[in-house]
């Protein structure tokens, strides 16, 4: 069913190691303060994966201003379009009430 299918690769789970994520080795170091222990805590490493995804500063201006640029543009365009056609279209606070 379907065809075609992707050989998706599942990556060696020993590759990754709450010590090659700062913010986890924190994570683990409060909760040891505690007594606490988190056995699962290996499995959020892959999101600290830098290589992979990159650090938050450019995530978050790709999330933010991805297709900023085709934005501004199509919206000077219409700007510009509206105001070469005649734009006064009549709507504004006039003196006929």
């Amino acid at each position: 069913m379907g065809g075609g299918a992707a050989n998706y690769t599942i990556p060696d789970w020993r590759k990754y190691k709450v010590e090659n994520a700062p913010e986890l080795v924190q994570v683990q170091r409060a909760l040891a303060s505690h007594g606490l222990k988190d056995p699962w805590l290996r499995n959020e490493v892959w999101r600290y994966d830098t290589t992979q995804f990159g650090s938050h500063g450019p995530r978050l201006r790709l999330a933010f201003f991805r297709g900023f640029k085709l934005g501004l543009i199509a919206a000077v365009a219409t700007v510009a379009i509206e105001r070469s056609l005649g734009g006064g279209h009549g709507h504004g606070h006039g003196d006929h009430h």
